[in-house]
């Protein structure tokens, strides 16, 4: 054997992937129905995460079931919204929903993926509710 036929092999940089957000675990919060502009005494507690949307069979268990709530239930998707933490903060996702998710600002404004203030008005389709940080 010789020397000039041994092959140096260059020492290879690790694959690093990229930081995860950092979680800083649930966080729970509910949902206050309003209606005629005011708040009703109808809450939905939940802790992230939390799908928003109405029963069915085919879809399985939902977080927040909106559909008992009549006539504003009928206008909630299956799988309408996601609540989830996110570096300490509720963000709110749209799922695709058919009527969408709305947050109010100097007006409704249709949003996919919002970072969620306590005491904030949104909307699944026509129901509107404040979410409070618990």
């Amino acid at each position: 054997m010789t020397d000039d036929l041994q092959t140096q092999v260059e020492p290879q940089e690790p694959e690093v992937d990229a930081p995860e957000p950092i979680s800083h675990g649930p966080l729970s919060g509910k949902l206050v129905l309003r209606r005629g502009g005011v708040e009703t005494d109808i809450e939905f507690p939940f802790i992230t995460p939390a799908v928003v949307g109405r029963f069915d069979p085919t879809v399985g268990p939902i977080d927040i079931d909106l559909g008992a709530l009549q006539p504003e239930g009928s206008y909630i998707s299956r799988r309408h919204a996601r609540f989830v933490e996110e570096g300490g903060e509720i963000v709110l996702e749209d799922l695709a929903s058919s009527n969408g998710t709305f947050i109010l600002r100097e007006d409704f404004e249709k949003i996919d993926r919002e970072a969620i203030q306590d005491g904030v008005e949104i909307s699944f389709g026509n129901a509107r509710f404040t979410v409070r940080y618990v």
